[in-house]
């Protein structure tokens, strides 16, 4: 008849039991990096766009991406870097989406309507790029600078707005000698300086600038500027 087995050797297999459950706890889980990588720019882009590059803390990235921080360390390198990659993956957005436009498929004020447009709708779309943008203005680009791939992020938008203006005059629609560059500052400016100042500018000239109404005048008005300069001197409007 087998012996009963001693309580001290009960006891000690509990113990190795309970040893290797926690340590089993304590072993990560594999992860999918890219999915990590992508939560973390997620969570990043909210916190930086709500606090800024200086109100932004990491402990609260890595709670809102669900990863630690040493994994976002491992990933980014530092809070810095974070941003660096934050911003570029939002001008990717701006730009990708532009690309999606087909635009050199339309004819040229059309492209250049339906870029305006985008533009401006894009901005109310996304209040975080306004945010981030303003953020590192605040630091005169200095992380910007350090990014690898801006430059071949927006040349491309560059060549296609040449295009669409070189198409333009070809038929007559669009004057000549215009800047694609000075053109497209333009065309941001006059919905990013709307937006962004939309409240300070609100209270100054007692208007509510967010309205639907307001919204929608203010893109006609913007398609206006844009259509008017770019008219060949001496056309008059059909």
């Amino acid at each position: 008849m087998p012996q009963a087995q001693s309580a001290p050797s009960r006891d000690a297999k509990e113990k190795r039991r309970r040893a290797a459950s926690r340590a089993g706890a304590r072993t990560p889980r594999p992860r999918n990096a890219e999915a990590s990588r992508t939560a973390i720019l997620a969570a990043a882009t909210a916190v930086f766009a709500e606090k800024g590059l200086g109100g932004a803390r990491v402990d609260e990235i890595a709670d809102r991406a669900g990863v630690n921080k040493a994994l976002l360390y491992h990933y980014f390198g530092n809070k810095e870097a974070l941003f660096v990659a934050v911003l570029e993956a939002t001008y990717e957005g701006i730009r990708g989406a532009e690309a999606a436009l087909e635009l050199e498929a339309l004819p040229p004020r059309e492209a250049m309507t339906r870029l305006v447009d985008f533009t401006w709708n894009y901005y109310l779309e996304h209040p975080e790029f306004i945010h981030l943008v303003n953020s590192e203005n605040l630091h005169r680009a200095v992380h910007l600078s350090r990014s690898e791939h801006l430059s071949e992020l927006h040349h491309p938008l560059v060549e296609r707005i040449r295009e669409i203006l070189k198409r333009g005059v070809a038929t007559g629609h669009f004057r000549r000698s215009v800047d694609p560059v000075q053109l497209y500052i333009t065309i941001a400016s006059l919905g990013y300086f709307y937006l962004s100042n939309a409240h300070t500018l609100g209270v100054v000239f007692e208007r509510d600038l967010l309205s639907a109404r307001a919204r929608g005048g203010r893109r006609r008005h913007i398609q206006e500027v844009v259509a008017g300069y770019l008219r060949p001197d001496g056309e008059t409007e059909a």
